[in-house]
């Protein structure tokens, strides 16, 4: 046993079960299991294998998309991106950002206007003000 084994024996998680982890053929079969499955035999199965419904659901959606194969799985963040899709997440922030920006600059034009009307609504006041006193010393 090794000095970091023995520290990671005594963490906070050590008395925790660890997460499963599924070889993409498993989870295939899985998937044909449920399928072929009669309809009270799927609880059964998903029983027997501590899986839940919503795994099943899930890999089906992978396999469906094609990021589940027999070969294997990667998951999107550790595959290589093409050219096409790191410049389309770019665009995808970029558009974020200005989306944002927009929103920002309609806010500030909205207080701005708010600034102007209670401008000229004082400068109104301080013209009939003066009027007043003008007519009064005359």
């Amino acid at each position: 046993m090794t000095d970091h084994d023995l520290h990671a024996s005594e963490g906070p998680r050590a008395g925790r079960p660890k997460r499963r982890t599924f070889t993409a053929a498993y989870k295939l079969r899985m998937i044909e299991e449920y399928d072929a499955a009669e309809h009270g035999e799927k609880g059964a199965l998903l029983r027997r294998e501590g899986l839940y419904d919503s795994s099943i659901q899930l890999w089906r959606r992978q396999r469906d998309s094609g990021r589940l194969t027999a070969v294997g799985t990667a998951s999107p963040a550790k595959r290589e991106k093409t050219p096409e899709q790191v410049e389309l997440e770019q665009l995808r922030k970029e558009h974020a950002r200005t989306l944002r920006e927009k929103e920002r600059m309609a806010k500030k034009l909205q207080q701005t206007e708010a600034a102007l009307e209670i401008v000229g609504k004082w400068h109104a006041l301080l013209e009939m003000m003066s009027e007043s006193a003008d007519s009064e010393n005359s």
